[in-house]
């Protein structure tokens, strides 16, 4: 990696391994903006873990990539098994219930327009981000405090996905117990889907959807810290995250907040290319 020094404007200037437009660590005014409440965060490390243990239990469950010896009422593994998948799945329902909450009871970057930004507006921002995204050009997508439209689209597709899943793996789970309420109340789900054997595929299908959307979440999330300097991965640790009150943002009135001094002393700016 690479740096430059531009004097007249204060900014170091980084080039990622030598490929691409060089960026700059802002120098200026900043302010700390509170995004996401404890609830939220709570509920995204949670959840975080839920899909992570239902993952490596429910591709054992599907086929198991390891036996013991001896008989299976000794070890019990394939049940322990199962019953952490369940567990995991009834936290995570848990943790659905408390996002479908704050929807309406948290703040502007919580609520249920931030999530689902149906306006044409919202529209243009998420292809001028994509955009953006395809051409390494992150100086040309717009600014956002919360999540920009890109994120706030593909969170609501994974929260679809999360209704599937639940949906056809209760279904599955009401299997073991025939005429039982939960076999009951999700026994519409096979029909509509031709039997149960496409409940099963359609179970297996979305979770490599939710392993895709992992390792690109968190891919932008740390590229979104290291290239554009937005502290997306410590606010959902904090709560908040430091902006430049000499920006425009398309979802914050910023003329409304005190700026607050960057510590220039900080990081040297360099006299000479190394």
């Amino acid at each position: 990696m690479t740096a430059t020094a531009g004097a007249a404007t204060g900014r170091r200037r980084f080039k990622l391994f030598g490929l691409g437009r060089a960026f700059s660590r802002e120098r200026g005014n900043f302010t700390w903006v509170y995004l996401w409440g404890a609830p939220i965060r709570a509920m995204h490390w949670v959840a975080a873990l839920c899909i992570a243990v239902l993952i490596v239990t429910g591709f054992y469950i599907g086929r198991p990539y390891f036996m013991t010896s001896g008989e299976a009422s000794a070890h019990f593994l394939m049940g322990r098994v199962r019953f952490i998948h369940f567990t995991a799945a009834a936290v995570l329902v848990m943790t659905g219930i408390v996002r479908a909450y704050w929807l309406f009871a948290g703040n502007q970057f919580e609520r249920l327009p931030a999530l689902f930004p149906m306006t044409p507006r919202n529209f243009r921002n998420f292809m001028r981000t994509g955009i953006a995204y395809l051409t390494f050009r992150p100086d040309k997508q717009p600014n956002f405090v919360g999540h920009n439209p890109m994120q706030q689209y593909s969170y609501t597709g994974v929260y679809f996905l999360t209704v599937v899943m639940v949906v056809t793996g209760f279904t599955l789970y009401g299997q073991s117990n025939p005429g039982g309420f939960i076999f009951r109340a999700f026994g519409w789900v096979p029909p509509l889907l031709g039997g149960l054997q496409h409940v099963r595929l359609v179970h297996h299908v979305v979770t490599w959807g939710f392993i895709f959307f992992a390792m690109m979440h968190i891919y932008f999330a740390i590229r979104s810290d290291y290239v554009e300097r937005a502290g997306g991965v410590s606010s959902i640790i904090t709560g908040g995250r430091y902006i430049s009150t000499d920006d425009r943002y398309e979802d914050y009135d910023i003329s409304q907040v005190p700026a607050r001094p960057w510590p220039t002393h900080e990081y040297p700016v360099p006299t000479k290319e190394p």
